[in-house]
């Protein structure tokens, strides 16, 4: 009997899973748990794994979460033991003078035993010798450029990866649809889907669990939690920072690439999903899956999107240059540092409600929120006066903090209508963002690792914005390092 003829959306993700039989890792259960006795990060001497990787996992040690584990780093420079021992120990220092007499304990153990091995991890041969010599399970951390990461992954033969290992992949992931696709095969040809973690740190636990926690355990927002009563959702992610000497990947990239394709669209989806029947992996990793399905972002873009590089100007007591200026940069390329596209959501729940993402650098305030506006009432009473602005719930991202804007009768003239905020703090994360994911790495939980086909999908989503942009059929603007952004983008998103 012949199979039926697959639709284009699911074209070639057997791989992943979608097979009439279900794989493993989309059976309902994950394959295995095990936890990880080795972590062998690549791109030891990098600035991600010195900024944020080895300081992220100092909190898990320090916390008793990760007893027993190894600790090894490789690269292409040349560092000698005691170079590499010292980047882990100062890395390690923060954590270890506000941990307990075990925690340190913890912390010295790694430190002290740590090694680091220079290979080219592209060439045929050294890194599968490498993984031979160490204690399984092994988590194979990626800290590389993602054409670096697939050529180290396509090197590799399924036969020298150890049963149990994990390959855990920085975004961006991949170049676009194609390039992602090519790389999930790479990597499903040599470990299950389960054991491939997609890292988007700005998934931890506390965000995620803080949203979820809030649409679901709450009776009164989920009946109103859809077009009928939201008239817009923004998700902005401004940052108080410029370049940063961050030019050899960013000005390849710029903010359409490195924040909405890479982080945005996921907070998007824990926004929008229906309820799952559990937040365990498949059951939420499906409802993400769902929703990014149903998005897309409608030409013609010159109205559905914008982008902007900024100039000079002052962010804070310092003086930044034109980006355009900027070591490192190539003005030619036109590189947006601020970029705002209009998704939207074609199921029942959410068609016709605009999701705004906007993310920018050297912005004059740092502003990490999700801001949901919803419709004004159909009819105030005749008699009040003041103010009466539709109702806004604001969540933060780091802290962490529910905001609920509303309209009361003022102090003093009892018919006049006052905006008041009702707010609280939300619960923080024990560690730092990359502590949660190494502790889902190490323990053998995806839950917060992006899926495959997900992956792809955010592609998808973007590529052509991409394309229209490369073409100049959406004008780049500008705006001065330390300002809101361009003075004619709407105050609804930059205020």
């Amino acid at each position: 009997m012949s199979q039926p003829n697959k639709s284009e959306s699911t074209r070639g993700l057997d791989y992943l899973g979608y097979q009439v039989a279900p794989a493993r890792w989309h059976a309902g259960t994950v394959t295995s748990k095990t936890t990880v006795k080795t972590l062998l990060i690549l791109g030891a001497s990098g600035d991600l794994t010195g900024r944020l990787l080895l300081p992220g996992l100092a909190g898990l040690l320090a916390s008793g979460k990760a007893p027993g584990l190894q600790l090894v780093g490789a690269g292409s420079d040349p560092w000698s033991q005691e170079q590499w021992r010292e980047r882990v120990a100062g890395a390690f220092s923060a954590a270890s003078g506000t941990a307990d007499d075990a925690g340190r304990a913890a912390l010295a153990k790694v430190a002290d035993a740590t090694g680091y091995h220079q290979l080219d991890v592209t060439a045929d041969g050294p890194l599968a010798d490498l993984l031979a010599r160490l204690q399984g399970p092994v988590a194979i951390y990626f800290a590389l450029p993602p054409h670096v990461s697939q050529k180290a992954c396509e090197v590799l033969h399924s036969d020298q990866v150890p049963a149990g290992t994990r390959l855990v992949m920085e975004k961006p992931f991949g170049s676009g649809t194609e390039s992602a696709h090519e790389l999930n095969k790479t990597l499903a040809a040599l470990v299950p889907e389960d054991h491939i973690h997609r890292v988007d740190h700005f998934l931890g636990k506390a965000t995620v669990l803080n949203i979820l926690g809030l649409r679901f355990a709450n009776r009164f927002l989920e009946p109103v939690w859809n077009r009928e009563h939201i008239e817009k959702v923004e998700i902005v992610f401004d940052e108080d920072l410029a370049l940063e000497g961050r030019a050899r990947y960013y000005d390849t990239a710029g903010a359409l690439r490195d924040m909405v394709q890479s982080h945005l669209l996921h907070i998007m989806a824990f926004l929008a999903i229906d309820a799952p029947a559990t937040i365990e992996e498949r059951d939420l990793r499906d409802a993400v899956a769902t929703v990014l399905r149903a998005s897309s972002i409608k030409a013609p873009f010159k109205d559905s999107t914008r982008r902007a590089r900024y100039t000079a100007g002052v962010l804070g007591e310092r003086t930044v240059p034109d980006y355009a200026a900027e070591e490192g940069v190539d003005p030619a390329r036109n590189t947006e540092t601020l970029a705002e596209v209009r998704v939207e959501i074609d199921n029942w729940r959410w068609k016709g409600v605009p999701f705004i993402l906007r993310s920018g650098k050297a912005m004059g305030r740092r502003r990490k929120e999700a801001v949901i506006t919803f419709r004004p009432v159909p009819h105030l009473p005749r008699g009040f006066s003041g103010v009466d602005s539709p109702n806004q719930l604001r969540i933060g991202f780091g802290p962490d903090v529910l905001q609920l804007d509303v309209d009361v009768n003022g102090p003093g003239d009892i018919f006049t209508l006052d905006r008041a905020s009702l707010v609280t703090e939300l619960n923080a994360a024990g560690m730092l963002p990359y502590g949660e994911v190494l502790e889902g790495i190490i323990s053998g939980d995806p839950l917060l690792s992006v899926r495959g086909d997900t992956a792809e999908d955010c592609w998808r989503i973007i590529e052509p914005v991409l394309r229209a942009w490369e073409s100049g059929d959406v004008p780049l603007e500008e705006y001065d390092a330390g300002s809101a952004g361009p003075a004619a983008w709407p105050t609804g998103v930059v205020g």
